[in-house]
């Protein structure tokens, strides 16, 4: 870049979350009362627990959430070092945007826990994006005022500015890259400004505290600019050496001298030049590190340019299909034409690559037609795995009756269980205000295909099988109706349980016998007769969901759970895709004991749930104080490690492991003792996903959810049996990082969907999802990551203060 150019990014052309990062808290310490004795105590003394508290504000008002840092408990030095993403993105910024920071301090009780506040702008007075490290002076009892202007300015004022505050802001520009580096020249210049800053600290006895945060730094200078039109008008220039700021008008419009050159580099008349094209050992390692990307990455103009000239080249990669769709421009209809044509010759690609195919990011009919042939080699268990984001990418296609449907339909068909799912997952869509004349269409399509069918090997035609499946409906209206009746009762759980059973032998007797056998329709496989009223009744919570005993065609019962109040698609989604994961690591010989039970959504606010024989962790370690003295009761053997059998041991362990995994890698919130269940042998499993993807109700939750009782049943810390749990989950951790493209696809093609975590916003969801997969990092590295990531989760204090509110709560309830 030469002397005279100046090379800027546009705020609003960046859709990044505004990132920055917590550094450290400098100065003297307040000193504090205590609230004992009343005598003044040192802050080292009283071990102050400090956080810091993130707000962004934009012409003066509150934007997005607060973001808080974790707790800081080991005393001065303060340093954080973490880094903090807002969910607002700089594009959303104006001229006058500010962050307000305010220090807690929670060990002081509730009146005494403000340490103080301080606001800096986002922008200049250039209107360009301040970056790099900003030292901002806390204003000491005050919170942060996020105002504009503030009354609590983070800017160090003029007067008090010395010699070490010249040369922080010089440091600043040198680690920008601002100032040129000679090597030993720096290393003299650290030594010395090292010794100025000690004896600048013993000089001064400064009282004020001072707050370092690093702002995010771009590879050019971001200019504040609104979207939309250029509305900033330029300075007039004056006879005067002052820096003139000038906007170019013309940035980010349609060129035609770029697009002509685009053209001619896409030419037809090139494609016998391309065909022998080669790429260079550079060349390739560019392009190998674009096939490495995630499917949620956007492809540069370079490297869209790079992967259409090596296409030929490339055709035998199959990995790169996707991505040289990715970049070709649809809209010229002979580079389509050309690209439809290559797509049919390339090397046939894996099942998991064509579900990218079906997100919204490909319209043309082509290309999702094909997607389509590819999935018609996957065999019915993988359909299944597939089937719920496959009814979600249903609403990307051009036409109701898509070829994604004519094909989903023929599948049900050939298999009732799928049927059964299939019908299910449309149904819910049905009241979808968006595509409900879609998935109308679908459900049409279902319904004349099957009824068309001739009579199978049990005589059963299509009309029947259709009926059967229908039944189901009925059966879910009119639990629906019990539900609501046994809620009305006055009374304790007691007498609600005597109104289910009074009705289930009364008025709704039918369904104690049904007239004809129908199909489960949370597992379809089973054929039910009719509900055990004996058997049936209703847990103690404010939705009292029904626990309902069925009685099979076998002469056995199979346990269901109905809830009716509750959106279970949420849950629904995160069983899936347990399920999904347990068999990719079954698949690499590594089984886990993992407990995926089945759900189903019958609506958006009811659904089924299999019952799993278990007890809450909160209610064993009431009952039994340990996990071990639980399990002895089961699977006693006095010569084997904690007079637990190995074989239970083992299976506690690897269930421990995989969903510790599973749990960080989904973002699963609100984990507690009542929401982990235990069996009698030995399979640790989770229950209640209502927070996903990051979102957590509780302050300063522990990366995964692993109790110091869960390490005491392993032996402790330092116990071999701890070490196979840590290596348990390395490998698993590793495993999944593998198929990280498919739970990535599956999780983009739900973006359409209304389940809350993922509408909110579905693009930071999908990012927060690729960013616990680490892809940066190989595997050695991911391993000391994840160990990293379980020590750091077993020693949180916080989690613990939490948990034992929770029961504490519960307890009162």
């Amino acid at each position: 870049m030469g002397a005279s150019e100046f090379r800027f990014f546009l705020s609003c052309d960046i859709n990044s979350p505004v990132t920055f990062r917590i550094d450290k808290l400098d100065g003297t310490f307040p000193l504090h009362k205590s609230t004992d004795s009343g005598l003044v105590s040192g802050a080292l003394e009283e071990k102050p627990e400090l956080y810091i508290e993130c707000a962004l504000y934009i012409n003066g008002a509150p934007f997005g959430l607060p973001m808080r840092t974790r707790l800081h408990t080991t005393g001065p030095p303060y340093c954080w070092n973490e880094l903090i993403t807002l969910s607002s993105k700089y594009r959303d910024l104006t001229a006058h945007s500010q962050l307000a920071i305010t220090v807690w301090d929670v060990s002081c009780g509730k009146g005494d826990g403000l340490i103080g506040g301080a606001t800096i702008l986002l922008f200049n007075s250039k209107m360009q994006m301040k970056s790099g490290k900003q030292k901002l002076r806390l204003w000491q009892g005050k919170e942060a005022d996020g105002s504009f202007p503030t009354s609590t300015p983070g800017k160090v004022p003029r007067h008090e500015r010395g010699e070490l505050e010249r040369l922080e802001k010089l440091m600043n520009k040198f680690e920008r890259g601002q100032i040129q580096s000679i090597d030993w020249l720096d290393r003299l210049m650290l030594k010395s400004l090292d010794k100025i800053k000690e004896q600048e600290s013993s000089k001064h006895g400064n009282s004020n505290l001072y707050l370092v945060i690093d702002f995010c730094s771009f590879e050019h200078r971001v200019v504040f600019q609104e979207s939309g039109a250029n509305v900033l008008i330029t300075s007039p220039i004056g006879s005067t050496n002052e820096f003139v700021t000038v906007w170019d008008t013309e940035l980010g419009k349609f060129n035609p001298s770029e697009h002509k050159q685009l053209k001619l580099a896409r030419s037809l008349d090139r494609g016998i030049i391309d065909r022998d094209l080669k790429p260079s050992n550079a060349e390739r390692k560019s392009i190998q590190s674009v096939l490495k990307y995630p499917p949620t990455r956007t492809l540069s103009g370079d490297e869209r340019q790079l992967l259409w000239k090596f296409r030929f080249s490339l055709m035998s990669e199959k990995r790169a299909l996707t991505k040289f769709l990715r970049c070709v421009e649809w809209s010229d209809v002979q580079e389509a034409k050309q690209a439809i044509q290559l797509m049919y010759k390339w090397e046939t690609i894996d099942v998991c690559d064509a579900l990218e195919l079906l997100s919204p990011l490909f319209e043309s009919e082509e290309v999702r037609a094909f997607a389509v042939s590819v999935l018609e080699r996957a065999d019915d268990e993988e359909l299944q795995c597939y089937l719920l984001q496959l009814v979600q990418a249903i609403r990307f296609e051009r036409s109701d009756r898509s070829r994604l449907s004519q094909f989903l339909v023929e599948r049900a068909l050939q298999n009732i269980e799928l049927a059964s799912y299939f019908r299910w997952y449309v149904n819910v869509e049905l009241t979808d205000h968006v595509y409900n004349k879609r998935y109308h269409s679908t459900y049409n399509l279902l319904e004349e295909s099957m009824s068309k069918l001739p009579p199978g090997v049990n005589g059963e035609d299509g009309i029947k099988l259709w009926q059967s499946l229908v039944r189901q409906t009925e059966l879910t209206a009119q639990l629906c109706t019990i539900t609501r009746e046994v809620r009305n009762v006055r009374g304790n759980t007691q007498k609600k349980i005597e109104k289910l059973k009074q009705l289930l032998s009364g008025i709704l007797s039918e369904l104690t016998y049904f007239e004809e056998p129908l199909r489960s329709p949370l597992t379809p496989s089973v054929i039910i007769k009719g509900i055990v009223p004996g058997e049936s009744t209703l847990f103690k919570s404010q939705l009292n969901p029904l626990r309902l005993a069925f009685r099979t065609e076998d002469e056995g019962t199979c346990k269901v759970i109905f809830k009716k109040g509750d959106d279970l698609r949420q849950d629904q989604l995160v069983v899936q895709m347990v399920w999904l994961m347990d068999r990719l690591l079954k698949l690499e010989n590594l089984d886990l004991c993992l407990t995926p039970y089945k759900v189903l959504a019958t609506g958006h606010d009811e659904g089924m749930l299999e019952f799993i024989p278990s007890r809450p962790l909160a209610l064993i370690l009431s009952e039994n104080r340990s996990i071990t003295s639980y399990l002895q009761k089961f699977h006693p053997d006095e010569h084997a490690p904690f007079g637990i059998t190995a074989t239970c041991l083992d299976t506690f362990i690897k269930s421990c492991a995989g969903y510790s995994v599973i749990t960080y890698i989904l973002g699963i919130g609100d984990r507690h003792l009542d929401n982990l269940l235990l069996t009698d042998d030995g399979r640790l499993f989770h229950v209640d996903f209502a927070f996903i993807l990051g979102r957590d109700p509780k302050p300063f939750p522990p990366p995964m959810k692993l109790c110091k009782e869960m390490v005491e049943a392993m032996g402790g810390a330092d116990s071999q049996y701890y070490t196979r749990f840590k290596s348990y989950c390395c490998e698993a951790y590793n495993i999944l990082r593998k198929s990280s493209n498919l739970i990535l696809n599956l999780f983009y093609l739900m973006a359409g969907s209304t389940i809350p975590d993922i509408a909110s916003d579905p693009e930071k969801g999908i990012l927060k999802l690729q960013e616990k997969f680490r892809l940066d990092m190989d595997d050695e590295a991911c391993i000391h990551f994840f160990q990293d990531l379980i020590n750091e989760s077993v020693s949180a204090l916080f989690p613990q203060m939490v948990e034992t509110i929770h029961r504490w709560a519960q307890y009162w309830r």
